[in-house]
């Protein structure tokens, strides 16, 4: 008798968590039946209540301080005490003062980025989605004025809307404040949400404005249709595959979170993609091989297991080869259920993180740097460089806790941007960046945020090889692509959410970049003003073929040639044969 189902063909409970499967709606419906309320208040307390609170707060307890420390100074001449009393105000203020406003900026900084500017890229992406979609013709026609307008209306829409929003809290705050009011905490809880309201309101009203003018006024997204001249003398361009989004899984029958059982099963195609590269490499030698994140589908110790394999049968490949870290790899609290939620203090958001920095160190541990290149010698390899932390990572991924544990906490944050120098002054180097946004929810693990700290790092190791190329290489993408989609769900909750203010501070050396990236699956070249970039289709999850960058880098200037295209079996299932490849025209 013939199994009523064939387990290797799996069923829905591989869908469970399928984009390609389930509108957004549908996953959001059932996310809101299935989540853990007591976590989702508790989470929500720590991510958003607290930070606002703590904004609020603050001129109520600096103006308490400053009352106290005023009236001790009045009493300066009537005794000693006083005196002593002022004394220990100014130590108190100056141990404490630092810290608590390193805390007021971190809560103001976690709301603009979890609220504000996720809400500005709401509205400005609704409205390119709508004008796409209703006047077609008009957005094929002239793109980047679209791209403008919709800049400006969003900007305004939301200045208003922030105005308004502080004009209403304005009667119910109060600015001055004194230790009494620490007797009442609901009164004091409620002037601080008032005044969170009125400071972020007044702050977005303006901010928004600058935001939009900002989009606006800068070169909109255009697909690149011309690439530089082939180089003559017998210059040899530098061959860069690119690859993205892999997904590996850790079984031999595994669907993908994506696209369930519409997409490729196992990991036969990852096989594919590695071979024909390695035939390429034969016919003429890869010079890089950079991948740029989605490594694994859910980041899990099995799926990296598989990808280990998969390139240890490549070793002249594998040496090759450059990660960065993708949503997927540690974003995804469970491939399984969309609904799950780990709170902040959670061990699995770091867990994740840790296991995925291991394995870039094992991979390219010798070969990147880490941190900004300092003034004299040179910046540490990653390997040298996590050799301190090395004991309280093990002791972390082995337990999920430690008594060195707080050690490890800062790590990943700091082993950003990891970068390979220009072997001469004029060279090329690469910079790999984590793009990956601090979310605590698989129904958000596609967020991406460009922390100003990593930008910083960025910007030194520009600014110290003045006449060196550069790959900028992350996992999402800067801006949105000219082009109508399917759905809104595909425009927002995408890209980085601060994407415009770092392509802004990139522009100044736009001449000597390339910025490449994955994250939408899909190939497409571009370029906003001078500066251009390179998306990468995933060869596993969608278009069977892989595209090696053929660049030259000389002069203080980077070079983007023509492509070449090496095309997979069709079949995954069916024998390896020969990449085909191909030089592409204009894209």
């Amino acid at each position: 008798m013939p199994f009523l189902n064939d387990p290797r063909r799996g069923d829905i409970e591989d869908d469970a968590s399928s984009t390609k499967l389930w509108s957004l709606a549908s996953l959001a419906g059932w996310v809101l039946v299935e989540i853990s309320i007591p976590k989702l208040l508790l989470a929500s307390v720590l991510l958003f209540g607290l930070p606002c609170l703590l904004l609020g707060a603050a001129p109520l307890l600096i103006t308490a301080w400053l009352s106290s420390a005023s009236h001790s100074a009045t009493q300066l001449v009537t005794g000693l005490l006083p005196v002593a009393v002022l004394a220990g105000l100014l130590g108190l203020a100056a141990l404490g003062l630092r810290p608590a406003f390193r805390l007021a900026e971190r809560s103001f900084w976690s709301l603009n980025a979890l609220t504000v500017q996720p809400s500005f890229v709401l509205c400005r992406e609704a409205m390119r989605h709508f004008l796409a979609r209703r006047l077609s013709l008009y957005l094929k026609r002239d793109g980047a004025r679209v791209g403008r307008f919709t800049a400006l209306a969003a900007a305004g829409l939301m200045s208003a809307v922030s105005a308004a929003a502080a004009f209403l809290a304005w009667p119910h705050s109060r600015w001055i404040g004194s230790w009494r009011e620490l007797a009442d905490p609901l009164a004091l809880l409620g002037a601080a949400f008032s005044n969170s309201v009125v400071l972020f309101g007044l702050y977005v009203a303006v901010a928004a404005l600058v935001w939009g003018w900002a989009d606006a006024a800068m070169g909109q997204p255009v697909t690149l249709t011309r690439r530089d001249p082939e180089p003559g003398n017998g210059v040899r361009p530098l061959r860069v595959a690119h690859l993205s989004d892999l997904h590996t899984v850790g079984e031999r029958f595994g669907f993908r979170i994506e696209c369930g059982r519409k997409g490729p099963q196992g990991n036969g195609r990852l096989a594919d993609v590695l071979a024909a590269l390695a035939r390429a490499d034969a016919a003429d030698p890869l010079d890089l091989i950079l991948v740029t994140g989605d490594m694994t589908d859910a980041g899990r110790s099995a799926e990296w297991a598989e990808l280990l394999e998969a390139l240890d049968r490549h070793p002249a490949l594998k040496g090759r080869m450059l990660f960065l870290p993708g949503n997927h790899d540690v974003n995804v609290v469970d491939r399984a259920n969309p609904a799950r939620l780990d709170l902040p203090f959670s061990p699995g958001k770091r867990l994740r993180q840790l296991r995925a920095l291991a394995l870039l160190a094992g991979l390219q541990g010798d070969r990147v740097r880490v941190g900004p290149p300092p003034e004299a010698g040179e910046a540490p390899t990653l390997s040298a460089w996590l050799k301190p932390h090395e004991a309280a990572i093990r002791t972390f991924l082995r337990t999920g806790r430690g008594k060195r544990a707080r050690d490890v906490r800062a790590v990943w944050d700091e082993a950003f941007p990891m970068w390979t120098p220009p072997a001469t002054p004029d060279g090329l180097g690469v910079i790999l960046l984590n793009s990956n946004a601090d979310t605590h929810f698989s129904f958000t693990n596609a967020l991406g945020l460009m922390p100003a700290e990593q930008e910083r790092r960025v910007d030194a190791i520009l600014k110290a090889y003045p006449s060196a190329a550069w790959i900028v290489a992350l996992h999402h993408h800067l801006t949105e692509y000219p082009r109508p989609t399917r759905s809104l769900s595909e425009r927002i909750g995408t890209a980085l959410i601060n994407g415009s203010w770092f392509l802004r501070q990139l522009k100044p050396h736009a001449d000597r970049l390339l910025v490449m990236h994955g994250h939408r699956h899909v190939d497409w070249t571009l370029c906003c003003g001078d500066l251009r970039i390179v998306s990468a289709p995933s060869p596993v999850m969608g278009e069977p073929y892989v595209l090696i960058q053929r660049l030259t880098a000389g002069g203080g200037r980077l070079g983007l040639l023509e492509a070449e295209r090496v095309t997979l079996p069709e079949d995954e299932a069916a024998p390896a044969a020969a990449p085909r490849v191909s030089a592409l025209g204009p894209m």
